[in-house]
């Protein structure tokens, strides 16, 4: 369990981190933060691209960047939007790159500028999962 400055401060830089993204074509921003186990926040944003397909989401940019500075273990996932209704949830392929690195990882997602937290595990998320022990 995350203490609650814990989730605050994935809070703030999940929101932080929509300032970092480049979407020039959707403007729709997400940003992300990462505690990992160490206590390292890693943060990250979604990157856009003209040819659409070849964009990166913010979990998987993060996510890159964490393993990049050595973390690969990772306390919890936070993500934003500019949303004001609904909470974003990562995408498919998100859910798969973070299962790579535990499928029992708390993921908090955030509104930017509305109060509230939304937090589920990712086996909640990707329920009978395929992750690295499928392939030992």
């Amino acid at each position: 369990m995350l203490s609650e400055e814990e989730i605050d401060t994935l809070r703030n830089k999940s929101i932080e981190s929509l300032s970092m993204s480049y979407s020039p074509y959707s403007k729709f921003r997400v940003g992300c933060a990462i505690l990992t186990e160490s206590g390292a926040i890693v943060q990250g944003a979604n990157v856009e691209n003209a040819s659409y397909g070849a964009g990166v989401c913010a979990e998987r940019a993060t996510i890159c960047t964490a393993v990049n500075q050595g973390h690969t273990r990772f306390k919890a996932i936070a993500i934003a939007s500019d949303l004001k209704d609904e909470f974003i949830t990562p995408c498919g392929i998100c859910r798969q790159f973070i299962r790579e690195f535990g499928k029992d990882t708390p993921i908090y997602m955030f509104k930017n500028g509305v109060e509230g937290t939304f937090h589920m595990t990712l086996s909640q998320l990707l329920p009978h999962s395929f992750g690295p022990e499928q392939l030992n």
